[in-house]
């Protein structure tokens, strides 16, 4: 499940959005780069919090992972169309919109932000994170704690895991693993997605985008 899947959210399957608003949305913002750290999300968080200190305080708002084509390399090429994407209160979206054109000092390079758009986070019944965050490799010591959690939010559904990752900068390291969610309901898709799981959000941690199936799994 190594393969990040298709963030477009213009699909949902069999799902009826709530009537109101989501408190929480996506700011997708044009990027370009000559090359970036494959391995770059502590960098990422550290330019975005220098401009927006409030966002290291807020436990709700998060920084997708990057993705980068494909390779083993400590340097990558943006993948095509790639985006960066921040969940933010929608209340905070006009304030993260304000970044449009600002150039991101990153190690190894400079990500420079184009023009931005929002999108709306909307239920989905097949949910995947790229990582969430673990206490070590250990598989079956993170599914209790995931099942311990979700089971705390009210979220049920058909938990799978995926590969064992690490983000790193220096000595600092967190441990992660891929994690789909699938046979939710439209209140557990957006309850899921508005809180997120886990910690370690501004790092690309416990962030959830709609996934077209399970079966691809």
């Amino acid at each position: 499940m190594g393969a990040v899947p298709d963030q477009s959210f213009g699909s949902i399957e069999d799902m009826t959005p709530p009537t109101e608003l989501p408190p929480m949305v996506d700011v997708a913002f044009a990027i370009r780069a000559d090359n970036v750290q494959r391995d770059c999300a502590f960098d990422l968080q550290q330019a975005i919090c220098m401009r927006l200190p409030w966002m290291a305080e807020d436990e709700l708002s998060g920084i997708h992972p990057l993705k980068v084509v494909a390779g083993n390399g400590p340097m990558a090429m943006l993948a095509t169309r790639a985006r960066l994407l921040v969940r933010v209160r929608r209340e905070r979206a006009v304030e993260l919109q304000a970044m449009s054109g600002a150039l991101l000092l990153l190690s190894g390079g400079a990500l420079q932000l184009g023009i931005s758009q929002i999108r709306e986070v909307l239920p989905h019944g097949t949910l995947y994170a790229y990582r969430v965050a673990a206490e070590g490799c250990d598989e079956s010591a993170f599914m209790a704690s995931v099942a311990q959690e979700l089971d705390s939010m009210g979220v049920g559904g058909e938990r799978v895991c995926g590969m064992h990752q690490t983000v790193s900068k220096g000595t600092a390291v967190q441990h992660a693993f891929s994690l789909m969610v699938h046979g939710l309901s439209a209140d557990q898709s957006q309850r899921l997605q508005r809180t997120g799981l886990g910690s370690q959000r501004l790092l690309g941690c416990g962030i959830f985008v709609p996934h077209k199936s399970a079966a691809a799994v």
